[in-house]
């Protein structure tokens, strides 16, 4: 929101610190209530709706170059302070690959969008381990709705009987892809006995562990 001021004020259209800071929050009400639904928007509408929260007149003010540099603000954080990865994830991947598997990416967007999901992928060298991503963001849709999942099995030409979604959310993941038809492996500190009656197909610690459950589902 710093940035968004910066921005903001440097083509005559001030807004306070105090007053980008509650239309922050008030956008993340707003998301919420589309998140609930299963639906998202893109990044585009999340920048709008900070605006509109300053002033309902402030986005048709705004010019398409000014918006991009707003969204360029609003998404670039993770890049600031980029999550580490799991250790096994790359050699997880490449031994899959290696098998002949395809691999895909199906993942629900917060503040951060895709397109600046993918470039933390590339930096983290692990964007070209994947045939495919679907973001929410950029397709409308979110985890449990079974049709994300169904839109990345088309864009790979996979089937769900043969594919297998790996997460670790056990409402999102487990459920959703269960009611896609996949098969799902839970990453979960919890051994598969103690996941319940909803468990999933296979349970792992950590993606390092990965190959291995592919492989016993398989067999």
């Amino acid at each position: 929101m710093q940035d968004f001021e910066t921005i903001l004020q440097a083509v005559g259209l001030p807004a306070s610190a105090a007053a980008l800071d509650r239309a922050y929050d008030e956008s993340g009400s707003y998301l919420s209530r589309i998140w609930a639904r299963h639906r998202d928007v893109a990044v585009e509408e999340h920048v709008r709706a900070i605006l509109t929260a300053v002033d309902a007149e402030l986005p048709a003010r705004v010019s398409d170059a000014v918006l991009a540099a707003l969204v360029e603000a609003y998404a670039r954080p993770i890049l600031l302070v980029p999550p580490v990865p799991d250790t096994g994830a790359r050699a997880a991947f490449d031994t899959l690959a290696a098998r002949g598997c395809t691999l895909a990416l199906v993942s629900n967007t917060m503040r951060t969008p895709g397109a600046m999901l993918r470039r933390l992928l590339g930096r983290l060298d692990l964007l070209g381990c994947f045939a495919h991503t679907t973001f929410s963001d950029e397709v409308g849709v979110r985890k449990p709705d079974p049709e994300i999942f169904a839109l990345t099995l088309r864009a790979v030409g996979g089937e769900p009987a043969t594919a297998v979604h790996v997460g670790d959310d056990e409402v999102l993941d487990v459920q959703g892809a269960r009611a896609a038809g996949m098969r799902v492996i839970q990453v979960t500190s919890l051994s598969l006995g103690a996941l319940g009656a909803q468990r999933p197909d296979g349970a792992i610690p950590n993606l390092a562990a990965l190959p291995d459950a592919i492989a016993q589902l398989e067999s």
